[in-house]
C-alpha cells in the first residue's frame, strides 16, 4: 500500500530512525508532498475524510505505527482569511481508523453568539508520549473565531489518552459572566505532570491573548471543578 511504503520513504530522506527499536517514540510532521504521496484517493475514501487535508502527523510507539490527519473545510475567503467551519482528526494505525473527531462552528448559539470560523491551532498542538509509558498522547488544540475575533470564540483542549479523549472547553467573551470552562471529569484522574502540562498549556493561551478565563480558574482547577464561571 503507496500509503506505508511512503512512510518508510519518510524515514530515508529525513534521516531519522523513525522506528528504530532503540526509540521509543517517535514524530514527524510530514510535507505537502509526502501527504500527497502518501494518501491516495482511495485512502481518503476509506478513512471517511471529509475535508481538505491540514496537516499529518506520522508516529511511531509501542503500539505501531500512526499517522494523525488534521482536516479543515475550506468555505469563505474574507480579506485574504481563509474561513472554515468544520474540522475533522482522524486517528490510523496500520490500515485501520482507530480514532476520529468532529467539530464545527455554532452558527447562532444564544450563549457565545455566531461564529466564523473554527480551525486547528497546530501551533499548539503536541504528538508526544506525555507520562513517559511508551505510547504517544495527541493533545489537540482548536478554536473559533466570532464577530470579535477570539475575544467571543470557543477554545478545546483534547487530550487522546489510553483510547479516551479527554476534553477541557472554554468559552472565551469580553463580559465576564460569558466566560466558563468545562473539564470532563476524567481530566482529574490524569497524572499529575499531564495535568501540569495541560494547565501550563492553558496559561500559554492566556499569556499569548487567545484565552480569556474566569477568575481564579486554576484556584477552581485545584478544588476539581467541572464547571468554572
Amino acid at each position: 500500500m503507496r500509503m506505508f511504503l511512503a512512510a518508510m520513504f519518510i524515514v530515508a530522506i529525513s534521516g531519522k530512525q523513525l522506528y528504530a527499536q532503540q526509540v521509543k517514540t517517535k514524530s514527524v510532521i510530514l510535507s505537502q508532498d509526502l501527504i500527497s504521496a502518501t494518501f491516495t484517493d482511495d485512502d481518503i475514501k476509506q478513512y471517511n475524510i471529509k475535508y481538505p487535508i491540514r496537516r499529518v502527523y506520522a508516529y511511531d510507539d509501542q503500539s505501531g505505527p500512526n499517522y494523525l490527519i488534521l482536516c479543515e473545510s475550506i468555505d469563505d475567503i474574507v480579506k485574504d482569511d481563509t474561513l472554515h467551519r468544520k474540522i475533522q482528526a482522524v486517528n490510523v494505525r496500520k490500515v485501520d481508523k482507530t480514532w476520529e473527531l468532529n467539530d464545527f462552528i455554532n452558527s447562532n448559539d444564544q450563549n457565545s453568539g455566531q461564529e466564523t470560523s473554527i480551525w486547528f491551532w497546530t501551533k499548539f498542538c503536541e504528538v508526544k508520549d506525555l507520562d513517559g509509558d511508551g505510547n504517544i498522547d495527541p493533545l489537540l488544540v482548536y478554536g473559533s473565531s466570532g464577530d470579535n475575533g477570539y475575544d467571543d470564540g470557543r477554545i478545546k483542549i483534547i487530550l487522546n489518552y489510553k483510547g479516551q479523549k479527554i476534553a477541557v472547553r472554554h468559552q472565551n467573551s469580553t463580559l465576564d459572566e460569558g466566560r466558563h470552562i468545562q473539564v470532563d471529569a476524567a481530566f482529574y484522574t490524569l497524572p499529575q505532570p499531564i495535568q501540569q502540562h495541560i494547565r501550563k498549556l492553558m496559561q500559554t493561551l492566556s499569556d499569548k491573548g487567545f484565552a480569556l478565563y474566569p477568575h481564579e480558574y486554576e484556584k477552581a482547577m485545584a478544588q476539581k471543578k467541572l464547571l468554572i464561571d
